[in-house]
């Protein structure tokens, strides 16, 4: 645990394992707890770094290599919740892959929930988390859910999606992200409802 007023919780999991969905869920109940405004999210999505300038269609940048996110400037934002210090959140656009010049104010609150599945592959980010939870889904349920979300919400075409996937996500998850959930604190299964996990590491936290 590190010496702070501010508790910062980490949820990383597989692309479609469902993390996002447990944060938010895990950010309602600790609100429900303590009160509105006592927690929020910080997404490792926020932290791409801006490919437009070398996006050339589906495949031409590995988005799921933690060369693609700017970790140094999220764990100096970690840091800064930390010291009771807000921050400002990038703003990054799926659609353009553009990181745009206005930023998002996050304040510090007492919890904090870091969303992201290359986060515990990265030491200079565990050692800022107080707790590491790992969302755990099968691979064929993991990508119907993002091949739905990207279609959906990011404008990609199905054939696009299935062949990031193939060349680039399965490989990166592999090599980055099942290996990082030997760093977290608890594995949980995507398969099962989250209420119960949650309840107890609410109780566990909180």
């Amino acid at each position: 645990m590190n010496h702070s007023s501010v508790l910062i919780i980490g949820v990383s999991g597989g692309s479609g394992s469902g993390k996002t969905t447990f944060a938010r869920m895990l950010h309602e109940k600790i609100c429900q707890k303590l009160g509105p405004s006592t927690c929020a999210i910080l997404s490792q999505d926020s932290y791409y770094i801006d490919q437009s300038a070398k996006f050339k269609g589906d495949g031409s940048i590995n988005f799921d290599h933690p060369s693609s996110i700017d970790f140094p400037l999220l764990a100096e934002h970690l840091k800064m919740l930390k010291d009771g210090k807000s921050i400002q959140v990038p703003n990054y656009d799926f659609v353009t892959h553009t990181r745009s010049p206005e930023t998002n104010p996050f304040a510090v609150l007492p919890v904090v929930i870091l969303d992201g599945m290359l986060i515990f592959s990265q030491e200079n980010i565990r050692s800022l988390l107080d707790y590491s939870i790992f969302i755990d889904a099968p691979e064929n349920v993991r990508f119907e859910r993002r091949l739905h979300r990207d279609v959906r919400d990011r404008g990609r075409t199905p054939e696009g999606v299935r062949i990031q996937y193939e060349a680039q996500v399965k490989p990166m998850h592999d090599q980055f992200i099942e290996p990082s959930k030997a760093f977290a604190s608890q594995v949980v299964s995507s398969m099962h409802k989250f209420d119960q996990p949650i309840h107890e590491i609410i109780e566990k936290l909180i």
